[in-house]
C-alpha cells in the first residue's frame, strides 16, 4: 500500500547484486521488476494517479540501478503485453532506469506465468512503437509458447534494438529436442528476414516454477539447438 511519497526504504539493489556477483565466475545479468508492473500491483492512497506513481517508482529504482555494475541490467515486464495502451507511460518509466545503467541495458517482456498459464493476453504487433522508444541494447521476448505468428511485424522495429527470441517454453515440463529448438530459431529467422536480426536465443521466461532437473535439461536443449542451427558439432562429436 502506498500511503505517502515512495522512497528507497529497505530496498538495496546494490547489495543484492554484489551478493550474486561474489558467487559467480561468469558475467552477471541483474534483473528487476519494472516500475509500471510494480505500480499495477500496489494499492495507492497517496498519488491517486497511476502515471505519477509509476514515475516515482522509476526514480527510486534508477537511483539504485546507477550503482549496479552488472554486465547487463534487465528490466522485467509481464503486464504491458496485455495493456498496450499504456506503452508510452511504460517506456518513459523504464527509460529512466535504462538511461542510468552503467553497462548494458535490457528489457524482458512476457505474458506472465502462474502455474504454467499465461496471465496476459496480447500480441507483439501492438508494441512496435514501444520497442522503438526503448533506450535498451536488446529485448528478450516470450515466443515459444504463444508461437511466432506475429513475429514478422518486428521486422519494422529499429534494427538498433537487438532481439532475443524465446525458443524454450517454460510453461511446460516437456523438454524440447535440439532439432525442435533449431527449427524454432530458423522459423524466427525466416519471419524476421534473416538470422542477423536475432542477437540472442533464450527461454521465454524464468524457470522458477519448474523442477531443477527439468530446467537443467531445457537449458541443455537450448544450447544444443543453437549449436545445431549454427552448424556446430555436438559436444563430444
Amino acid at each position: 500500500m502506498v500511503e505517502g511519497p515512495v522512497g528507497e526504504g529497505t530496498l538495496d539493489l546494490v547489495e543484492a547484486y554484489q551478493r550474486v556477483a561474489s558467487l559467480s565466475l561468469r558475467p552477471v545479468k541483474f534483473t528487476l521488476t519494472s516500475p509500471y508492473m510494480l505500480a499495477r500491483m500496489l494499492l495507492d492512497t497517496h498519488y491517486h494517479d497511476p502515471a505519477a506513481l509509476t514515475l516515482a517508482l522509476a526514480d527510486v529504482l534508477a537511483a539504485q540501478v546507477r550503482h549496479v555494475e552488472a554486465d547487463v541490467v534487465q528490466v522485467d515486464k509481464a503486464n504491458l503485453p496485455g495493456r498496450p495502451e499504456d506503452a508510452e507511460l511504460a517506456a518513459e518509466a523504464i527509460n529512466r532506469i535504462l538511461d542510468v545503467v552503467p553497462h548494458t541495458p535490457a528489457v524482458h517482456l512476457c505474458f506472465g506465468n502462474y502455474g504454467g498459464q499465461r496471465i496476459q493476453d496480447g500480441s507483439w504487433a501492438k508494441l512496435v512503437k514501444f520497442f522503438d522508444a526503448l533506450h535498451a541494447d536488446h529485448v528478450v521476448l516470450e515466443l515459444a509458447r504463444p508461437g511466432y505468428g506475429d513475429l514478422e511485424i518486428l521486422r519494422d522495429v529499429n534494427p538498433r534494438l537487438k532481439l532475443g527470441i524465446g525458443v524454450i517454453d517454460i510453461k511446460t515440463t516437456v523438454v524440447e529436442k535440439p532439432d525442435e529448438v533449431a527449427g524454432r530459431i530458423q522459423a524466427a529467422a525466416d519471419l524476421l528476414g534473416g538470422a542477423e536480426r536475432i542477437a540472442y536465443v533464450n527461454p521465454d521466461c524464468g524457470f522458477w516454477m519448474l523442477a531443477r532437473s527439468i530446467a537443467d535439461a531445457k537449458i541443455g536443449a537450448l544450447v544444443a539447438g543453437r549449436d545445431l542451427f549454427e552448424g556446430r558439432p555436438a559436444e563430444g562429436g
